[in-house]
């Protein structure tokens, strides 16, 4: 693709905006404004679904130059996935490596994994991540949909966007009669649902959706409890015709079930440990969040339509933890360590304005959308930091009858730092359809970030400013209205940590940068009663933080790593009310210029693979309409082995698991439902903590019965 393509496109763009194409069709506000009713929810999305997370022209999955996945609120809840990141990782290629460290929500995605790679939206908007932690959404009672871009994605969200996008869509408000829905669930582990679902039109001009969500468990390792509580409001009000505004706010509070993993023994798992808990009596690990939203929505002309979101958050975090569990194989004895007291407040202001035109261009017809984003976000850093531990060579805990004892450290907790950033960003996207068949997806983003940080222990201050310069142009062929090829050219920018919290020594490096090439097909078949996708890709990421030789407490901005995949998906609708969904995903990934330094020495990791990236993932699930009022379900996810360390010595094992759900109709307006996770209680780790010395393992076998009545 010609460098100089997209300027060339943006300039002769711009001049013709205002001579719209006045026998042009008429904009539609932007799609996702009114969802259907809740006893009216379709499970199915399809490739001629607009998607949220591929562009922001409302393009369906067939009209987008890019590897996209959208995932219903039904399916979802119906699958028994409780978090966004189950979700997903069901999705092609995603795969959970999430800790309490980041909220458990980090994500693997084309051979790349955390939150600076991997982002993860709300309703289209970006929360910035203190420390690589990310809380929001809570849970999933209250989700529409989950859209899923893979590949970078920086030209439409800025910074930290390499490896996937997931935007989240929560319900909206609805038009019509006011529906209900409440469900009570309960299951293995004392685990207890309340949740209420409300809304539809309050007056001609005014509607609301209402959701609550309550959960509680007495978890499944020793001391595991948790709880967590939702709400998300929202009040729609259609002034005019072509003029709406929604006010939205959504709470979460959630203390979630804080298990730092199981020891390994001599290197290998002990199946008797797996419920044991080793953290100290008096942990924490809890979040608050709240989100409000004013978005505005006016059909300015039949060509022309804009819309705002103006929106505030605010995010409280403690963890109170120890954290490391390490086991001396020649005294055979365990000690706990790594005594972290962490604590984060965060707020953020942010608004975006758009404006999506429709016209012309030499005569062939043009949609562009450009905008603007600004965010102000301050950070608050309290910690226990140098975490110096109460007990110099940690203390010592019964591998097999752990107590609990008490949070030892040295060192008080205190002020660390404060952080404001300062974000704004330009960002244009354009549809230009070239012929019958033939479009072209263009795209252009310029970055501004300005951190300034103030040293709350030593009173020094010190400032960075950051840019980013992204674009994508991405072709696509329609072989026939049901079957797209497209190739799509793109570029990322990365953040060495958490923009908001970057340290004085992280400050001076610039972001990293990544580029793609991807080519794919997508296509529906069979009366649309099928649909597959294959999507191949190569991506090269560079300016990695790798060692200084000679002196491990400093970095520098050298390495490169790289990755190759290909990913398929196939949804069929079959005979006899039969349903399969399935998807596979092969990565090759690898360090190509990365040295790590060990005692001093300079050791090459380069054609070693990152850590926490599988090889291959892949995922099946088969439903069937057994009569008019039951149906049934089982699905198959699988993720190969994953590295633990840089040096590729510490493994975790592939894994398995079989999934399944029963859904009977009782009553007209009654549905029981029974969610089987983990059918065959296989034990297995879905991610590792302190350099794969500890295993976070995945839920046992549980059952979860849920009555869902609707009024």
């Amino acid at each position: 693709m010609n460098k100089y393509l997209l300027p060339s496109l943006c300039l002769i763009t711009l001049p013709v905006l205002a001579q719209v194409d006045a026998s042009a069709p008429a904009l539609a506000l932007p799609a996702g404004t009114i969802s259907a009713p809740a006893s009216e929810a379709d499970d199915s999305v399809s490739l001629k679904t607009p998607t949220s997370a591929g562009s922001r022209l409302n393009l369906s999955a067939l009209e987008t130059p890019a590897s996209t996945d959208s995932l219903s609120g039904e399916r979802i809840r119906a699958r028994g996935d409780r978090s966004i990141q189950d979700a997903v990782s069901r999705s092609t290629g995603i795969s959970r490596t999430g800790t309490p460290g980041d909220g458990g929500t980090s994500l693997s995605a084309r051979g790349f994994t955390g939150q600076s790679s991997v982002m993860q939206l709300y309703d289209g908007n970006r929360l910035y991540t203190g420390m690589g932690t990310v809380t929001f959404p809570v849970d999933t009672w209250a989700v529409e949909r989950v859209d899923v871009l893979r590949g970078p994605a920086s030209v439409l969200y800025g910074e930290g966007a390499t490896g996937a996008v997931i935007n989240t869509l929560p319900k909206k408000p609805f038009s019509g009669a006011i529906e209900n829905h409440l469900r009570l669930g309960y299951g293995s582990f004392d685990r207890q649902q309340q949740a209420l679902d409300s809304g539809g039109s309050l007056s001609d001009t005014l509607s609301y959706r209402l959701n609550l969500n309550r959960e509680r468990s007495n978890g499944w390792i020793d001391r595991g409890d948790s709880s967590g509580d939702f709400v998300s409001a929202a009040l729609r009000w259609q002034a005019r015709d072509d003029l709406a505004f929604t006010l939205a706010h959504d709470y979460g509070d959630q203390n979630p079930m804080n298990n730092f993993g199981t020891p390994l023994i001599d290197g290998r798992l002990h199946k008797r440990l797996r419920d044991k808990n080793y953290n100290v009596g008096n942990d924490q690990q809890h979040y608050n969040d709240q989100w409000t939203r004013l978005t505005s929505e006016w059909q300015i002309s039949d060509t022309l339509s804009a819309s705002n979101e103006l929106y505030y958050l605010k995010v409280q975090r403690r963890w109170q933890n120890a954290e490391n569990y390490n086991y001396d194989p020649a005294s055979r004895q365990l000690t706990r360590s790594g005594n972290y007291g962490i604590g984060h407040q965060q707020e953020q202001v942010g608004d975006r304005q758009t404006f999506t035109f429709k016209h012309t261009v030499f005569g062939l017809d043009s949609q562009t959308l450009a905008g603007v984003d600004y965010n102000r976000i301050r950070f608050h850093m309290k910690s226990n930091s140098p975490f110096t531990d109460r007990f110099t060579d940690g203390q010592p805990v019964d591998l097999y009858h752990p107590a609990p004892g008490d949070f030892a450290s040295a060192s008080p907790y205190r002020d660390q730092f404060k952080t404001t950033t300062r974000q704004m960003s330009l960002f244009a996207e354009n549809r230009l359809q070239l012929s019958e068949r033939w479009s072209l997806v263009t795209g252009a983003r310029r970055d501004y970030v300005h951190i300034d940080r103030d040293d709350l222990k030593d009173g020094s201050r010190d400032d960075k400013t950051l840019t980013g310069n992204n674009w994508k142009a991405g072709l696509v062929f329609a072989v026939t209205p049901d079957t797209s090829l497209y190739g799509l050219y793109a570029t990322s920018t990365d953040g060495v940590g958490g923009l908001i919290s970057l340290s004085k020594s992280q400050q001076q490096f610039d972001l990293s940068t990544a580029k793609q090439t991807e080519i794919g097909l997508k296509q529906m078949f069979w009366d649309q009663r099928g649909e597959w996708t294959l999507a191949a890709y190569h991506i090269v990421k560079k300016k990695l933080l790798t060692d200084v030789p000679g002196d491990p407490q400093h970095k520098q901005q050298v390495g490169q790593q790289s990755s190759n995949g290909l990913e398929a998906s196939l949804e069929l609708q079959l005979p006899q009310a039969w349903q399969l969904q399935a998807n596979a995903a092969l990565v090759r990934a690898q360090y190509d210029d990365f040295k790590q330094d060990i005692n001093g020495v300079q050791v090459s990791r380069d054609g070693n693979r990152p850590v926490d990236v599988p090889r291959r993932t892949a995922n099946l699930w088969l439903s069937k309409a057994l009569n008019d009022d039951l149906r049934a379900g089982a699905g198959v996810r699988y993720v190969d082995a994953r590295y633990a360390d840089q040096a590729n010595r510490n493994e975790l094992p592939s894994y398995t698991v079989v999934d399944a759900n029963l859904s009977w109709k009782a009553l007209p307006n009654t549905t029981l439902g029974l969610q089987l996770n983990n059918l065959f209680d296989r034990q297995y780790a879905q991610s590792q903590y302190n350099d794969g010395q500890q295993w976070i393992l995945g839920e046992p076998r549980s059952l979860f019965v849920t009555a869902d009545y609707t009024f």
